[in-house]
């Protein structure tokens, strides 16, 4: 249980894992996660699952190097298990045949994004995707969001597709075309100013968050953020909220309040193991 089936190196410190896990693939939907730890001394992380083949019992998670743990989990071979995998947790994305749907991925959130837009292609909608990366070789997963929807690249030195940030991407694709929604997920400073832009053109605009998380299930109150006023946890009330509800600014500044210890962690972990292969 939890083999790692099959890992495979996408993009530069982001790898792309099928996990045996028959119960995750049967019940994962678009938008839930899984809290996993590598063994018992080791911290519990949340992450996205990107796809499921339950027939096979596998679902996939793709993840980018950030720490201690990710790099960790990037030193793991085919074969090898996970100790803990739970879920799926929070709450599936709300599909539904909206119409026209612009959804914008940054980083490994392109991943995130992934089985929602295939949900939204099976309900009916028309859409288009916007992927966003520094460079042309920090873009994930081209091809298979070209097979289900229009696809508009975007690197910051322009390395592929439009010089520019997604926001660029947004703006442009605003002014040509009527959507009816947008989803938004990648760092959470993306989102933030995904979020003014969708606003300022009147398109309601969904978010994945992602912010510090112990437990998964509503107990530990770390994931708690702001959302319209209110009190949320991100494990339980999400992982998905309206952007025009979510307090950005508070959320920044939480992420940050561990990064020095953090920092420490990953330097005393990189001491003692090799590089991410």
């Amino acid at each position: 249980m939890n083999e790692i089936v099959k890992k495979v190196k996408i993009a530069e410190d982001v790898f792309d894992f099928w996990i045996h896990s028959p119960s995750v693939s049967k019940e994962a939907r678009p938008g839930q996660f899984v809290v996993i730890r590598l063994h018992e001394k080791g911290e519990r992380i949340p992450l996205t699952v990107a796809d499921t083949k339950p027939e096979e019992g596998l679902f996939r998670m793709v993840v980018k190097v950030v720490g201690k743990t990710t790099h960790e989990l990037s030193l793991k071979k085919e074969g090898d298990t996970i100790l803990d995998v739970v879920g799926p947790l929070g709450n599936p994305s709300e599909i539904e045949n909206y119409g026209n749907v612009l959804l914008v991925g940054g980083g490994v959130g392109i991943a995130t994004l992934y089985p929602i837009a295939k949900a939204l292609k099976e309900a009916g909608n028309n859409i288009t995707t916007v992927l966003g990366a520094r460079t042309k070789d920090y873009l994930i997963m081209v091809d298979e969001f070209k097979e289900i929807s229009d696809v508009l690249l975007v690197t910051d030195d322009g390395s592929a597709g439009m010089k520019g940030v997604v926001t660029d991407a947004m703006d442009k694709l605003f002014r040509e075309r009527k959507f009816d929604i947008c989803w938004a997920v990648g760092p959470t400073i993306m989102m933030k100013f995904c979020t003014l832009k969708a606003r300022e053109f009147g398109v309601p605009i969904w978010v994945s968050l992602n912010p510090i998380m112990v437990d998964g299930t509503g107990m530990c109150g770390a994931c708690r953020v702001t959302v319209s006023g209110q009190i949320k946890f991100a494990c339980v009330d999400g992982p998905e909220f309206r952007g025009e509800e979510v307090d950005w600014d508070e959320l920044l500044k939480r992420l940050a309040q561990y990064r020095e210890q953090e920092k420490i962690s990953y330097e005393r972990f990189l001491k003692t193991a090799g590089e991410s292969e």
